[in-house]
């Protein structure tokens, strides 16, 4: 087991539980097509589907931006997705800001890590909820994220594929060298798909 709290690279070093605080918001990232949501429903038994924000058994929110892209679907899905895609972000963002305020328990953001100002958004919210922020970062090779999202059926456009790629190089090198990335999280977990494959519980704790 893990009580993450500085820069924990495990690529190559499979563990079987990470523990955090019982109130910490965890951000789930990777390039589409890592693994993000496999990984969540295999450690939490939360999905994509649905339109509301997914809870574990164990009472952790999950908040993922398709669930507000299914919620919306139904009243905007004749119109081109680019069209609505920024009323998708705003719905998603304010699910994320009331749930860190006002839920009791953990939360969980599923987001690609890539865009820093994602990140400042979710580092001011939490600590004005008292809340440690901690990142998951799932570091797949491109070919297999590519691979992943044509399993799923969902595929970004090749360009902003390539650009999320070129940014999460990026930032796995230099959390790879132990530095955190800003805004600083409390801690930093690094994952390939073995490691994610040999963990079996993500858990928190008071």
């Amino acid at each position: 087991m893990v009580i993450p709290d500085r820069v924990h690279d495990l690529r190559g070093n499979p563990i079987d539980e990470l523990r955090y605080p019982a109130s910490a918001a965890v951000i789930i990232t990777g390039v589409p097509g890592a693994g993000k949501s496999t990984a969540l429903r295999k450690l939490f038994g939360l999905s994509s589907e649905g339109v509301e924000p997914a809870v574990s058994a164990a009472g952790a929110i999950l908040l993922d931006s398709q669930h507000a892209r299914n919620s919306w679907q139904r009243r905007l899905g004749a119109l081109p997705y680019p069209l609505w895609l920024p009323i998708v972000h705003v719905t998603h963002y304010a699910r994320i800001r009331r749930a860190l305020q006002d839920s009791a328990g953990p939360v969980i953001i599923h987001d690609c890590g890539t865009r820093q100002w994602v990140r400042r958004l979710v580092a001011v919210w939490a600590r004005a909820a008292g809340r440690q922020v901690h990142l998951i970062m799932i570091d797949a090779p491109a070919e297999l994220a590519w691979a992943g999202q044509i399993a799923r059926g969902r595929k970004v456009r090749k360009v902003s594929f390539a650009l999320h790629c070129m940014k999460w190089r990026r930032l796995v090198d230099v959390v790879a060298t132990g530095a955190k990335p800003r805004p600083e999280p409390t801690s930093v977990v690094i994952l390939d798909r073995a490691a994610v494959t040999g963990l079996h519980e993500v858990s928190f704790a008071a």
